[in-house]
């Protein structure tokens, strides 16, 4: 029987279209390979949103040439952001790839192994599980124009799902044992609009929620632009809808923020972070922070500090600024040396580390619910509905379950806990 080999990089867009090539490969008959050089089907879905993610793809397809040379007959796919319009160059540069898939698109990859005469077989016979917590792509692509990325050139213009395929898709994971679904879209508070009978978030929100075996939804990611009062009161509104909110502002001082094309200014952002929290109390926001971009003085990023110390985030995702081949911000002046950039990133850090280990000791002796995903080295590990990570020890199997669990220890990045008495 074939074998394949799914390699993945990058953000939960590409995690779910990974989970879609796992399942349309199966589905071919293929079994999972104990290692990338064993593979017969080998496929890398890719991720070129900053210089230190394309670095590793390339070195990662770099190393897969030997493997090629030895195996000829072995089937290498590049999918996702590192594949632009010029696939013609890409094929150039790397001729032992055989083919080139761009992003999301697995029926694309699946119609590539048929070609290739690796699929037909009977299905495998041990698929793989169904994960408690499901991400279901809702739209594909992105409108907004930041200056700095490069995802709208890769992934294209808005094109949102049809309502009852994302139905579909949803009832068919709670059948398999998924209990959370996680909406997904670069921007998915656009989600609808380019409908036929135009729909929103607070629609998609409703119809998903009368899934009755659906314990939790969650979605992201939010453009501040976009995040209705519609969709906030759609998750104070709906039970099912967790308090939590992925939030990116990218920089916390207006004139970057024009730089960056990011279409609101720093005062703007903080009256709908408080809409938030007025709208659903005890909301947790997490949020998105590039550092050394073009122009961003010391000044300017103290106000992004200024910020963040007043918001105080439940996470904070900080990257330094890397420029991306294609888009405006290249033909900016990169003048904020890599020193200064990582010096900057570490502060984000440090300040964040002090606020979360704030904000989660304050749940020290709470109960809170937490939707168990997995055993990990020993421990259960599940998430609270404001996505905190907490471990905890039973030899019960809460797999799938939730549990009540007693906050024991808080750190910065997880919670520690005991199963609280019935």
């Amino acid at each position: 029987m074939p074998s394949y080999y799914v390699w993945n990089i990058g953000c939960q867009m590409n995690a779910a279209d990974a989970r879609r090539a796992t399942e349309g490969l199966e589905a071919l008959g293929l079994e999972a390979a104990p290692d990338i050089e064993q593979a017969d089907v080998i496929v890398l879905n890719t991720c070129v949103v900053r210089q230190s993610a394309e670095t590793r793809v390339w070195g990662r397809l770099s190393s897969l040439k030997p493997v090629k040379r030895h195996r000829p007959g072995a089937f290498l796919a590049l999918m996702g952001c590192a594949v632009g319009d010029d696939t013609d160059a890409l094929a150039a540069r790397f001729p032992f790839v055989d083919a080139f898939i761009r992003p999301s698109d697995v029926n694309g990859l699946l119609d590539a192994i048929r070609r290739h005469g690796l699929a037909g077989g009977m299905a495998a016979g041990a698929a793989t599980p169904a994960p408690v917590s499901r991400s279901v792509t809702a739209i594909h692509g992105c409108d907004h124009h930041c200056t700095y990325c490069i995802v709208r050139l890769r992934r294209g213009a808005q094109v949102s799902r049809p309502l009852y395929e994302i139905l579909a898709e949803v009832r068919g994971a709670a059948a398999q044992g998924s209990r959370e679904i996680v909406l997904l879209g670069q921007n998915v508070d656009a989600y609808g609009r380019d409908l036929p009978e135009p729909l929103d978030l607070a629609d998609l929100l409703r119809t998903v929620h009368g899934v009755e075996d659906v314990w939790r939804i969650r979605f992201l990611t939010s453009h501040p632009a976009d995040l209705s009062p519609r969709v906030i009161e759609a998750a104070r509104d709906l039970p099912k809808v967790c308090e939590h909110f992925e939030l990116p502002v990218q920089a916390g001082d207006d004139a970057v923020l024009k730089w960056m094309g990011r279409n609101y200014t720093a005062g703007q952002y903080r009256t709908l972070v408080q809409r938030i929290r007025e709208t659903v109390p005890g909301a947790a926001i997490a949020t998105d922070v590039i550092v050394g971009f073009p122009g961003e003085t010391e000044e300017a990023f103290a106000n992004t500090l200024r910020l963040l110390e007043e918001i105080r985030f439940d996470a904070v995702h900080v990257a330094a600024y890397s420029i991306r081949p294609g888009t405006p911000a290249e033909r900016l002046a990169d003048d904020v040396p890599a020193p200064e950039k990582e010096r900057r990133r570490r502060a984000v850090d440090e300040l964040q580390q002090r606020i979360v280990g704030e904000i989660n000791r304050q749940l020290l002796g709470h109960t809170v619910e937490v939707l168990v995903e997995e055993r990990q080295r020993g421990r259960w590990r599940g998430r609270t509905r404001t996505n905190k990570l907490v471990f905890f020890e039973s030899v019960e199997d809460w797999t799938g379950r939730l549990a009540q669990v007693r906050v024991t220890w808080a750190g910065p990045w997880s919670l520690l806990g005991e199963v609280a008495s019935l």
